[in-house]
């Protein structure tokens, strides 16, 4: 379990920490790339799942996301459409951590299984190594070069590599490859199997099969661990967003919300939420964060939030909004209720960096603005009259437009009116078809398309009192704002929102809204759809790959964007703009398409500006050409272009409880001068940082600087933290930044797997099923973590339908023995345990009835002294040795070896070992 609990800290497990390893190409390519090994994995496991929840489904390499999404909610009864977006969002998360470690940690071999280091990065094994692997190439394939005693002693090892040096241990194999300098000397030639090209391309199939197969067997020790249905949220099954509320508690904002009336409304749905994340903020306080999936444990948190503190506004909204940020699954919807100005509006800029990093839209509901309310008395405190300053109100509305999000106005008595548009956002396969935000305003007509695939469109439209509209169909005929009933939809108003509810019936076509107003104001376009689109930053490399993008483009430079069509495998596009409301301008990337739905958009020498993505395209599924086949949709999140960069690499991504972590930065400029350096983190934990760096007329355009970061010791192991890094010019013009997320986890040293021993297995069950409910079967099993394990932690019921008891006991030696019955039915002839530690090593424990028809049964009387690894699942081949001899002449145990990203090249294959 060594490696696999290694490894399982490498792969991104909760979708945000960096992940597979590096050796087979990263993305896109004729061979099989980690995207390709990732994807099948997960495809087929969450298939799997879906199947054992009663799903029907075949299973098999060539499923796509959308089949998945269809069968794993084939049972449920809905009338909307499916979406996959958070599903293919969460792939795309790991995707993108695979390929940071791929290119950003290409010459630290632990992230890769290089140089013989097979335990992951915890310790590497080739100390005191003098064992030679590999002879020199003979020919231009490298089939040949292991040693063939190596081969007879079956020892496992793997290429040095290096894009620096050439150095490596005498007689020892290269991985190879034109970034690999250790190639060259002698034994020279490469053992890798990255590509069909490679030293030993005829085995790249079968290694990245066997990757796909372990990557498989980590993604189901998660699954046992979590659940089932755990499982299938945190791979993004999900038809809905997490529901987080950022609530200011000095103004008694929960009394207002209606939040009951939301929650309960999509309760049992398909739109009801994955999560519910609250966050409170006050003064001097904000925080903690509470999550939860029970919507009554929510709506008793909310129930508790009372009117804190004397009223002094303002109050932390930014730190709550941080810390909601950095909470919340990435493309999350936050709603933040204050009456109340930001005291922390300096970290403004932060949250814009993390919105822009998260995807996530964040809409304000504001009260108070320009309204007042009595001084009164809460428990002994006396609240004076709040507001909220004109300058945060446009704060909020900066954040608001920076992430697609609104900035509604209302008075307090009027906000549960407002909280409509929550219920609209939750309603399921939503999408933005189109919007804008005019600021300075000024009278304009706005086009539209909706497709057939489109219902239930919602026009939103914010302003202040004296807009007027003009709305007008595909077919010309037209209704006025002064209609709040009308031919084409109804209107509602409240505060400074217009809620616009298209009539049911023909919808498609091109719609035009024409706006009179001088005034700032926005326009949003929603409806229900499955299609859909997702996009990411990315950089092209020369040695080829797709590299995510961190911060924020080069202004002047190129932007290339990865596009991923969600929800149809029909669908052509057309056109991909970057979109800049304030100019106005608009500019068209050159489309390359690629595989599975994805095109590779790029965007030659882009303008200082902030942008949004458009994106135009047909469904090819079908032979006419009408107005209805051409779709338009628009991403929330804004893009916005920087003339600096901000580079930050820490050597881990875990950090100990009581220690501190080095985090060098680097900020680059073509002009010299002296930048200010802001650093913040979502946990409040003490960090050193430079005020500000200073690039000179001889420093190559950049300027170092280091951040230590100080994780107090009683940080529980899990917490997250989420570090912010950011340069700004002199001017305050220009900002960029870097972001960095870290786990607190104290230092493993379980790394084995619970063991567990069959007691006994008495009851004997008929073979016909007529008669099953009439007779019971029991298994009775010890199960232990050994005398230095950490202990077990859960023992779940995995498969059977009958009833599990455990009770607790000493060994002989000391350690807690767990000793588990299971009751059962002989309608229920399997059983399988999973059992997890508090490392977090998981395993299985399986028994079967005895049938009747079973030669030579065994006596009830008579305990099976059978000792198995809870990390076996399948018995081991009596011609694989318990162990496996290294190279360096050290030992690894069998089961332990796992096959994640490269390490699928790392084992012996036909007699050719990497």
């Amino acid at each position: 379990m060594a490696v696999k609990h290694t490894v399982m800290l490498l792969v991104a497990v909760c979708l945000y920490l960096p992940g597979l390893s590096h050796g087979f190409q990263p993305s896109f390519s004729v061979d099989e790339t980690h995207r390709d090994i990732t994807r099948k994995a997960v495809l087929r496991k969450t298939a799997e799942v879906c199947r054992d929840l009663a799903f029907n489904l075949k299973i098999d390499d060539n499923l796509s996301v959308q089949e998945v999404q269809k069968a794993c909610f084939s049972s449920s009864t809905y009338t909307t459409p499916l979406s996959t977006d958070i599903f293919q969002t969460a792939l795309n998360e790991i995707y993108g951590s695979n390929e940071k470690v791929y290119f950003s940690l290409v010459d630290i071999p632990e992230f890769h299984f290089h140089s013989e280091t097979f335990l992951g990065g915890r310790d590497i094994i080739t100390r005191g190594s003098f064992t030679p692997t590999c002879k020199s190439c003979t020919g231009d394939a490298c089939a040949d070069n292991i040693l063939p005693e190596v081969l007879k002693q079956g020892l496992l090892t793997s290429g040095y590599f290096s894009t620096f040096s050439s150095s490596k241990p005498t007689g020892k194999c290269s991985h190879g490859g034109l970034l690999d300098k250790t190639r060259k000397r002698d034994p020279v030639g490469g053992i890798n199997k990255d590509s069909f090209t490679s030293d030993h391309g005829t085995l790249h199939r079968k290694a990245a099969n066997l990757a796909v197969d372990a990557t498989m067997e980590l993604l189901e020790d998660i699954r046992l661990a979590a659940g089932d249905r755990n499982f299938l949220r945190l791979m993004g099954l999900s038809q809905s967003y997490a529901l987080c509320f950022v609530i200011d508690t000095t103004g008694s904002m929960g009394d207002d919300i209606d939040a009951f009336n939301i929650i309960d409304s999509n309760a049992g749905t398909l739109q009801e939420p994955s999560q519910y994340i609250l966050v409170p903020f006050n003064d001097p306080e904000f925080g903690p964060v509470i999550k939860t999936t029970d919507k009554n444990y929510f709506k008793e948190e909310i129930n508790k939030l009372t009117a804190f503190g004397g009223g002094d506004e303002p109050e932390l909204s930014m730190s709550g909004l941080q810390l909601a940020l950095t909470s919340a699954p990435p493309s999350s919807k936050i709603y933040v209720f204050t009456d109340a100005s930001a005291k922390d509006s300096h970290l403004k800029s932060t949250n814009i960096a993390l919105i822009e990093r998260t995807k996530t839209e964040v809409s304000f509901l504001l009260t108070n603005i320009f309204f007042s309310r009595r001084r009164r008395s809460i428990d002994g405190q006396d609240f004076s009259s709040r507001a909220v300053r004109l300058s945060d109100v446009q704060l909020y509305r900066d954040l608001a437009q920076a992430s697609g999000g609104q900035a509604i106005e209302v008075r307090k008595s009027d906000l549960s009116m407002a909280t409509t548009v929550i219920k609209d956002s939750s309603a399921g396969a939503v999408v933005t078809v189109f919007q804008v935000v005019m600021d300075p305003g000024r009278p304009d007509n706005f086009n539209f398309t909706v497709d057939s695939s489109v219902s239930n469109v919602i026009i939103y439209i914010t302003g202040v009192s004296s807009l007027t509209f003009t709305l007008t169909s595909s077919a010309g005929v037209s209704q006025e704002s002064s209609q709040t009933s009308g031919p084409l939809a109804s209107l509602t108003t409240v505060g400074n929102l217009r809620r616009i509810s298209l009539n049911a019936g023909n919808q498609t076509g091109v719609w035009q809204i024409h706006i009179s107003s001088n005034s700032p104001y926005s326009i949003k376009v929603t409806g229900q759809s499955s299609v859909n689109f997702i996009y990411n930053l990315v950089e092209l490399q020369q040695e080829g790959g797709i590299r995510p993008k961190e911060g924020r483009p080069a202004t002047g430079g190129n932007v290339t964007l990865l596009v991923t069509v969600t929800g149809s495998d029909t669908v052509k596009v057309t056109e991909v703009t970057l979109f800049d409301s304030s100019v106005p301008k608009e500019l068209t990337g050159s489309i390359q398409s690629l595989e599975s739905s994805n095109f590779l958009v790029t965007f030659s020498e882009v303008p200082a500006g902030d942008y949004v993505v458009r994106l135009q395209g047909e469904d090819t599924s079908t032979t006419s050409r009408s107005t209805s086949d051409t779709f338009q949709r628009q991403a929330s999140t804004r893009i916005t272009t920087a003339s600096l960069s901000v580079a930050a690499q820490a050597d881990s991504i875990n950090i100990e409880p009581g220690t501190s972590i080095t985090i060098p930065f680097t900020v680059s400029s073509d002009v010299t001068g002296t930048f200010r350096v802001q650093v913040s983190n979502d946990r409040s934990f003490d960090f050193t940082s430079p005020g500000n760096v200073s690039i000179g007329p001889s420093d190559g355009g950049k300027a170092n600087g280091t951040i230590t970061l100080t994780v107090p010791a009683s940080t529980g192991s899990g917490t997250d933290v989420t570090l912010t890094i950011q340069a700004q010019n002199a001017a305050a013009t220009d900002t960029n930044y870097a972001v960095l997320r870290f786990s607190v986890a104290a230092k493993t040293t379980d790394l084995s797997s619970p063991v567990c021993q069959i007691v006994n297995i008495s009851g004997i069950c008929n073979v016909s099923s007529i008669l099953c409910a009439s007779s019971q079967w029991e298994f009775i099993a010890n199960l232990t973590d050994g005398i230095n394990g950490t202990g077990i932690a859960s023992i779940t019921l995995h498969e059977g339908n009958g009833t599990l008891d455990t009770s607790t006991v000493v060994g002989a030696g000391g350690e807690n023995i767990t000793l588990v019955t299971y009751t059962a039915s002989c309608c229920s002839q399997n059983v399988v345990l999973a059992a997890v530690d508090r490392a977090g090593n998981v395993g299985t424990c399986m028994g079967q009835a005895r049938l009747l028809a079973t030669p030579a049964p065994m006596t009830t009387t008579t305990p099976v002294p059978t000792t198995t690894s809870l990390t076996t699942t399948t018995p081991v081949p009596t011609t694989t040795p318990s162990t496996i001899p290294l190279a360096n002449g050290d030992t690894i145990n069998a089961s332990s070896i796992d096959a994640i990203g490269d390490i699928g090249d790392e084992l012996p294959l036909g007699g050719s070992t990497k």
